[in-house]
């Protein structure tokens, strides 16, 4: 009988959540995502036997609760920011502090939005759950993107959604490669290249998306205008954005459905691991949604400072927006998720760790930036997918190296060593970018885009 292993959400559905399956099944954890057990490492088991002595049951579930989702991460000091930067917020703070605090808030705030989307999964299963996941999993940058839109910031949106592109591409499997390098010099380090092949595909396929509107702003001749260009710019990106989310709909049905085992290859040796724990979920159904729905509210609060206050702490800091934006964002907002890939690569389970930053990489470059620009089409707002000829090339750049780095299907800490020190060079060129009116210099303006539209007249595909 020690071969057959009760699912959890099935156990949970039969009016017994607390029954504990072992995680000795692979389809027990197919619901599982790189995103997912690279956060479960930043996780701490709560100590749940004072709790269990309150007499009363509400109190004793809401208290559970809390443990499990405010106290059950290692991140759990960073959460004092939240109400450090409400509180200065009302207290007429300088902006800078505001700022800073936000930022540190959401840090842990998207290691617990990771946590809750898996117990959810428990209960939906493995392939609701990982829809969940793609949706869920890149929500900071998402929501920041929304609402700096909203405040009609477009130079923020594309610095932080090619920032966060940048950082898994060349920061977090850098990293990852380099420690792993390190940690485990005297073995081979080697990997699935499956999975990776499928992500440097989709990557090119969006850099391609990103790489022509840019030329045709280089296709002048003596009839064209340039207010003619930018609104053939503004018109292929946006159709180019329905063709992106449509792969990324693709991208989901072979990830979930027709090529589930590429994706669930690096825990068949977890399999066997001494140190796998029991897999089971810790909170219901609808305490986790409602934990969801909150921390989804709470990354809005911090999200709207963070663009309130981006231009007041790039002037206090003598920093540019583009820095900012492109290298501090990513990396304060998704360090839970950075260090569990770090983690793993210790641990010489590189598949894991390229899951989390190529898997974060095509989620930002064909889910989150198309449907920004689609969302800026609903609400009047014109932005394109030309982020600039320096932006672009830094995404050209990184795809192309990294995908020679992985190649070989193998690693070593050179290679993450030369990933890195990539990253250092693009964050030396913005962090030296002092030049003024930059968010007009490459058609990113709303009011001239406004101006461009007007003038012009609407295509197809134009508001």
């Amino acid at each position: 009988m020690a071969g057959i292993v009760t699912e959890p959400w099935s156990v949970a559905e039969n009016g017994n959540p607390s029954i504990t399956a072992k995680g000795s099944s692979k389809e027990l954890r197919l619901g599982r995502t790189a995103h997912n057990m690279s956060s479960s490492s930043l996780r701490k088991k709560s100590d749940l036997r004072v709790i269990q002595k309150v007499p009363y049951k509400g109190l004793k579930d809401f208290l559970s609760n809390l443990q499990e989702v405010i106290l059950g991460t290692k991140l759990a000091i960073l959460f004092p920011a939240i109400p450090a930067a409400i509180i200065c917020t009302y207290c007429g703070v300088s902006q800078p502090w505001i700022f800073g605090l936000s930022l540190l808030g959401l840090t842990p705030l998207a290691e617990r939005v990771s946590f809750l989307t898996e117990q959810l999964a428990f209960y939906t299963g493995p392939t609701l759950g990982g829809l969940l996941n793609a949706t869920c999993g890149n929500a900071t940058e998402l929501i920041i993107a929304i609402l700096a839109l909203t405040n009609n910031k477009v130079a923020v949106v594309k610095y932080s959604l090619l920032g966060s592109i940048l950082s898994n591409l060349l920061l977090v499997l850098g990293t990852s490669l380099f420690c792993g390098g390190i940690a485990n010099i005297r073995r081979e380090q080697r990997f699935d290249r499956k999975q990776a092949d499928v992500n440097f595909f989709l990557l090119l396929l969006g850099f391609l998306c990103h790489l022509l509107p840019l030329l045709v702003g280089y296709l002048k001749n003596g009839e064209a205008s340039a207010a003619v260009l930018s609104d053939m710019q503004l018109s292929i990106s946006r159709g180019f954005s329905i063709v992106m989310l449509i792969s990324y709909i693709a991208y989901l049905v072979f990830q979930l459905w027709t090529h589930r085992q590429l994706f669930d290859a690096q825990e068949q040796e977890d399999e066997y691991d001494d140190d796998v724990e029991q897999e089971t979920a810790v909170i219901s159904f609808w305490s986790g949604f409602a934990w969801l729905v909150g921390m989804t509210l709470v990354i809005a609060l911090l999200s709207e400072y963070v663009v309130a206050t981006i231009e007041e702490a790039s002037d206090k800091w003598n920093l540019s927006v583009s820095f900012i934006s492109i290298i501090l964002l990513p990396i304060v907002g998704n360090a839970a998720e950075h260090a569990g890939a770090v983690i793993f690569a210790f641990k010489n389970k590189l598949d894991i760790s390229l899951g989390v930053a190529l898997g974060s990489a095509t989620q930002i470059g064909l889910f989150v930036v198309p449907l920004t620009i689609i969302v800026a089409w609903i609400l009047g707002i014109n932005m394109d997918l030309n982020f600039g000829p320096l932006e672009t090339g830094c995404l050209a750049v990184s795809i192309i190296i990294t995908a020679f780095t992985l190649q070989d299907g193998s690693s070593h800490y050179m290679k993450g060593l030369v990933l890195l020190l990539c990253y250092f060079i693009i964050a030396i060129c913005f962090f030296v970018d002092k030049l003024p009116q930059k968010q007009n210099a490459i058609h990113l303006g709303h009011q001239a885009m406004n101006n461009v539209v007007t003038a012009t007249g609407g295509g197809v595909f134009s508001s």
